[in-house]
């Protein structure tokens, strides 16, 4: 059973539970996890302050720099044992499990050249006085990390959070937590101080409600369901603790009749069956300037056909979903379509050998859906792609918005004026323009507005999440 990772020592929980890891491509029990509760976290939280207040927090951002570094160097030097975890663990194709590895080194290769780089200004005021602001950590910080991403959501707000100065309490999902252990692990090895990561594996309304709770926490960052989202910012409004959330969305892509098709189709498709659509910021509607409706649908529906889903090991286009409760949702769903009517227009295939435990969906595209309809307001987490006609820009506009998300968008065209004037009416936090990023780069903020949340992740915008602005006045005359 793989024990805790707390103040760098392997720590047994103190219940003395687990919580079996299923591999998703076949079904089956390979293993077992710690089943932490608010003793653990508590455990985790008081290492994580003797390490702010003690070793860790001497460093000097250049040494927290030069440690996050190596840590990043050490993760593609595991590259091949961290591609295997992680497509055992969540079923992500051999290729996605790579680029999740090639994220996380990333993240903590930008933050390390970031950590020396968070300055304060001073401020012109009255004569007499001189002004200025320092940027300083808040602590300990607290991260609930989801099933989806563990990898790279641990690398962008970890990372963040270690180039500030805090030292860190991760509460992984009970569904994929092998990654992060071992990257906690590598940290330790490559010289991070005792207690700076801590690592409490368990569920969410035992370990992580703890978490999110407990009064020497200083932040929380959230990534996971707007309805776990607001108990998170509820249980920690206890202590006033800050709380960073990200929580899903229903991206719209726009395609205008003048846009190139033959760039935007791989894309439109990527952005929904990567992670077999279990990504927040996956591009889960299609808009279509209506003269161009159907032959987008024909493009679209030929590529679906040939989209092939099968175990992590083949490394094809779609990988299993995380849980057969995850697969029974998506069906859900999709049974719901069908009673409504609503036109299934393709469908990719399951390869012949499949293992028959998997929880496989096949990626499936709707056309013709309703705006209203639930297929198009709300967050599937699996690999459907609806699609629908609008009329003009206005109209496109009024259906790329009226959803309750606001994550991520997408503009198809060469008009560069229609390119700007829509971007400037997304009620998203990321607006892409003949591109789609899927969150976008390590480099760009990345977060939501309505119920994809608040704050900012990724970028300088992370760090400044992750401090305390302090003002400092001097009188000298």
């Amino acid at each position: 059973m793989k024990q805790h990772f707390i103040d760098n020592l392997w720590v047994a929980p103190a219940s003395g539970g687990h919580i079996p890891v299923i591999n998703p491509s076949h079904g089956t029990v390979f293993g077992h996890v710690a089943r932490g509760n608010s003793d653990d976290i508590d455990l985790a939280v008081r290492a994580a302050r003797t390490a702010f207040d003690g070793a860790w927090g001497r460093l000097t951002a250049t040494e927290r720099g030069r440690l996050l570094q190596k840590l990043s160097e050490s993760l593609l030097q595991h590259m091949d044992e961290l591609v295997q975890l992680e497509s055992q663990d969540c079923g992500k194709p051999t290729n996605q499990a790579r680029a999740d590895v090639n994220s996380i080194a990333r993240y903590f290769e930008f933050y390390a050249g970031a950590a020396d780089k968070l300055m304060g200004e001073t401020i012109p005021y009255q004569n007499g006085y001189t002004v200025f602001t320092i940027r300083e950590p808040q602590g300990v910080t607290g991260h609930i990390v989801p099933w989806n991403y563990p990898m790279q959501i641990f690398g962008r707000s970890v990372g963040a959070s270690l180039a500030a100065g805090n030292a860190c309490v991760v509460k992984p999902a009970e569904d994929a937590c092998l990654s992060i252990l071992r990257v906690a692990e590598l940290a330790a090895e490559v010289g991070f101080p005792a207690g700076a990561i801590n690592v409490v594996t368990g569920y969410g309304h035992e370990a992580g409600d703890a978490l999110s709770r407990h009064p020497d926490v200083d932040h929380i960052s959230f990534t996971g369901s707007p309805n776990i989202g607001k108990l998170v910012i509820q249980t920690a409004a206890e202590h006033h603790t800050p709380v960073t959330l990200e929580l899903g969305g229903k991206s719209p892509q726009i395609v205008f009749a003048d846009a190139d098709f033959d760039a935007m189709v791989p894309v439109v498709v990527d952005a929904i069956v990567r992670n077999s659509g279990q990504t927040c910021s996956a591009g889960s509607r299609v808009l279509v300037e209506r003269s161009a409706y159907e032959a987008v649908v024909a493009r679209l529906t030929a590529a679906f056909e040939a989209l092939r889903v099968g175990p992590a090991e083949m490394d094809l286009d779609c990988g299993p979903l995380i849980r057969d409760s995850q697969l029974q949702r998506v069906k859900a769903y999709l049974d719901e379509a069908k009673r409504d009517g609503l036109t299934v227009a393709a469908q990719g295939h399951l390869v012949a050998d499949a293992p028959a435990g998997g929880f496989y969906q096949v990626p499936t595209l709707i056309r013709d859906v309703p705006p209203t309809h639930r297929l198009a307001q709300e967050e599937v987490f699996g690999p459907v792609l609806v699609i629908m006609p609008f009329e003009d820009d206005a109209h496109a506009v009024q259906l790329a918005n009226d959803t309750a998300f606001g994550l991520v968008s997408s503009i198809w065209t060469r008009d560069g004026g229609r390119q700007l004037r829509m971007a400037r009416q997304m009620q998203s936090g990321q607006v892409f323009i003949n591109n789609y990023g899927a969150g976008g780069g390590i480099e760009l903020p990345f977060g939501g507005v309505k119920a994809s949340g608040h704050g900012r992740e990724k970028g300088f915008e992370a760090l400044y999440s992750f401090t305390v602005l302090k003002t400092i006045s001097i009188k000298h005359d």
